[in-house]
C-alpha cells in the first residue's frame, strides 16, 4: 500500500481532466498495477464525438487530423507511456474492434512490449441488431492482453461446468454439456461436481440494454461485468487500476466496487462529472475507499475552495503549486508545507490577509529553519511563500518593506494564480402539477434550467434527497434538465445538479409537500 503522499502526489483514487498523454507524462514510472484502455475506435468520426464538449472535440480533431497512419501515431505515444507507468507485474488490457486492431497489435503493442509478452486476443461477444449487406453479422470487440514481463499477476477465473446431457448421434452416444446461454462447455458426467474450468478467451457478455439498470446515457458504455472480469484476473486487493479514457467511467466504479485503487483520465468535463456522480452514487460511509477520491479540473468554483476544509484545503493547494504538503496539524509553527529547497509555505484559506500574518510567518520561518532563512536571504531568494485568495494592502506594503529595508523576500501567491477560479453556475427549477398516475399518485413535472457563461452541459437528479447522505443520482445524465416522477402524499426532497462545460456544478433542491395539494416549501 502507497502512503498517503505518495497517493496524493500521484493522483491515486482521482478523476481527472486532461489530455491523457499530458497526465501519463506525470506519473512516476512503475506506479500502477493494470491498465485497462477503450480508445476512440478508428470508425465513423460523428459516432465518435459523444459528450460533444470543446475538450473532446479538441481531442477527436487531433487523432482525426490524418489517416490511419495518423490515428496509429496519436495511440502509440500514449501507450509507450502506459508501458512506463505499469509495474513489472502489470498487464494492459486494449479494447478496439476490426477497423484497426491489427494495425494496433502489431505497430504498437508488439512494438512496445514486445511479441514475447502477448499473452490473449479475448473476443468480446454480445448480441445487437448488426447493419450490412453481404457480410455476417459484427457482434464482437477485441480485447489485447500483453504482459510487461513474464512475472505478471494473473488470477485464474473459472467459468461454470455445465451439467451433461446424453444424446444420440446415429450409433453414437455422446455426453455433452451447455450453459444457461447455450453454450457448449466441457463435461465428464452428469454427476460430477466441479468448481469449473478455466476461462475461455471469448467471453459472451451481453451489452447493456437501453433500459438496463447500469444504463446512464453513455452511448459505448461497456458493461460492469466486463470490467470486473479483467479486474479480478488482473490485480489484487489495493492495486491501483488506470483507465487513460474513462468515458462512462465504468471501470473507475467496477475498481471502486472491487476495493482497487484507481486514476481515471479523461478529456471531457462531462465525463469526468458523469463518473463523479455514478461513485457518489454507489458509495455510502461503509462502502468508500481510503482515501476518498478527488476530482481535478481545469477550473474551480470559488465557494467550493473557499468553504471546503481548511486541512484538505491546505495539502491541495501546496501540492497544485508544486510543493509538498505537511501532514502535521500540530507544532508546524503554522506552516503548512515546503518546496523542494525547504523553503516553508503557509495557506490561508481567507480573504483581504492583514499585514499581522506577514509578521507572524516571518517570524515562524526564522524559527523553522534559521541557516535556510540566511542563506535565502543573502540569496535575494523568497524564504518562504504565503498562499490565499487575497492580501490587504497592509500585507503587500510589509512586504515591500521587508525587501527593501532588510533585504527579506516573501512571496505573496493568490488561489487564482496556481488554478483557475471561476463562478460556478446558476440555476433555478420550475415544478408543475400534471394528472395523476394510475396509483393516485401526483404526477410531477419539474423542469431546471441553468446559466453559465461556459455553457450548460447536462443535469443530475436525486429523487429522495437526505442532505446527510448526500447526492445520490438516480438519473445520472439529462441533456434536458426535465423530470416527470410520480409522487405519493408526504414530503419529498427533490435535488438536481446542473453541469457546466467547465465542469462547475451547483445544486437546487427543491422541498415538496403533497397531501390536499402541491405545496413548494422554502
Amino acid at each position: 500500500m502507497a502512503t498517503k503522499q505518495t497517493e496524493s502526489a500521484f493522483g491515486v483514487n482521482k478523476l481527472i481532466l486532461g489530455d491523457n498523454l499530458d497526465v501519463l507524462k506525470t506519473l512516476p514510472d512503475s506506479h500502477v498495477d493494470l491498465i485497462y484502455l477503450d480508445p476512440p475506435f478508428f470508425s465513423n468520426k460523428n459516432y465518435e464525438v459523444i459528450w460533444g464538449d470543446s475538450g473532446e472535440i479538441r481531442s477527436f480533431q487531433d487523432r482525426w487530423a490524418g489517416g490511419i497512419d495518423h490515428y496509429i501515431a496519436w495511440l502509440y505515444e500514449r501507450v509507450e507511456q502506459m508501458h512506463r507507468v505499469l509495474k513489472k507485474t502489470g498487464g494492459i488490457y486494449l479494447h478496439c474492434d476490426w477497423h484497426a486492431d491489427a494495425y494496433i497489435r502489431v505497430l504498437i503493442l508488439d512494438k512496445i512490449f514486445g511479441e514475447k509478452n502477448f499473452r490473449n486476443e479475448i473476443i468480446w461477444c454480445y448480441k445487437k441488431w448488426s447493419i450490412g449487406n453481404k457480410i455476417f453479422c459484427r457482434n464482437h470487440d477485441s480485447i489485447f492482453f500483453y504482459s510487461k514481463s513474464d512475472d505478471y499477476t494473473f488470477n485464474q477465473l473459472l467459468q461454470p461446468r455445465a451439467t451433461s446431457t446424453l444424446k444420440r448421434f446415429g450409433n453414437q452416444t455422446i455426453v455433452s454439456g451447455f450453459d444457461d446461454s447455450g453454450n457448449r462447455l466441457p463435461s465428464k458426467t452428469a454427476a460430477e461436481e466441479s468448481e469449473g474450468v478455466k476461462m475461455y478467451d471469448w467471453w459472451e457478455v451481453p451489452i447493456i440494454p437501453p433500459s438496463g439498470h447500469e444504463r446512464i446515457g453513455y452511448p459505448t458504455q461497456k458493461p460492469e461485468a466486463l470490467l470486473e472480469r479483467i479486474i479480478k484476473c488482473a490485480s489484487n486487493d489495493g492495486d491501483i487500476v488506470l483507465d487513460p479514457f474513462m468515458g462512462g467511467g465504468t471501470t473507475v466504479a467496477v475498481a471502486d466496487k472491487l476495493r482497487r485503487r484507481w486514476i481515471g483520465i479523461d478529456q471531457s468535463p462531462a465525463a469526468v462529472k458523469v463518473t463523479d456522480f455514478r461513485l457518489q452514487s454507489q458509495t455510502d460511509l461503509f462502502t468508500v475507499l481510503t482515501p476518498p477520491y478527488t476530482v481535478q479540473l481545469h477550473k474551480y468554483d470559488y465557494d467550493t475552495l473557499r468553504y471546503k476544509d481548511a486541512f484538505e484545503f491546505e495539502n491541495w493547494i501546496v501540492r497544485q503549486y508544486g510543493g509538498t504538503a505537511n501532514i502535521k496539524q500540530r507544532g508546524d509553527l503554522g506552516l503548512d508545507g515546503k518546496m523542494g529547497d525547504d523553503t516553508p509555505v503557509q495557506v490561508k484559506r481567507s480573504d483581504n490577509i492583514g499585514r499581522g500574518v506577514i509578521d507572524n510567518f516571518k517570524s515562524a520561518v526564522e524559527r523553522y529553519n534559521k541557516n535556510l532563512f540566511i542563506k535565502n536571504q543573502k540569496a535575494k531568494k523568497p524564504i518562504g511563500y504565503i498562499i490565499a485568495f487575497s492580501f490587504g494592502k497592509g500585507a503587500v506594503g510589509e512586504v515591500a518593506r521587508l525587501k527593501n529595508e532588510e533585504n527579506i523576500i516573501i512571496k505573496l501567491v493568490r488561489v487564482d494564480e496556481i488554478v483557475e477560479v471561476a463562478v460556478k453556475p446558476i440555476i433555478t427549477v420550475n415544478i408543475n402539477e400534471l394528472d395523476r398516475d394510475t396509483k393516485g399518485n401526483r404526477k410531477i413535472e419539474f423542469t431546471a434550467r441553468g446559466e453559465s457563461g461556459a455553457g450548460i452541459e447536462f443535469y443530475s437528479w436525486d429523487f429522495e434527497h437526505d442532505k446527510e447522505r448526500g447526492f445520490k443520482a438516480s438519473v445520472i445524465m439529462d441533456k434536458d434538465g426535465r423530470q416527470v416522477i410520480p409522487l405519493k402524499a408526504g414530503t419529498h426532497n427533490i435535488a438536481v445538479k446542473v453541469v457546466d462545460n467547465d465542469g462547475l456544478e451547483n445544486i437546487e433542491v427543491v422541498r415538496l409537500r403533497i397531501n390536499g395539494g402541491v405545496e413548494r416549501e422554502v
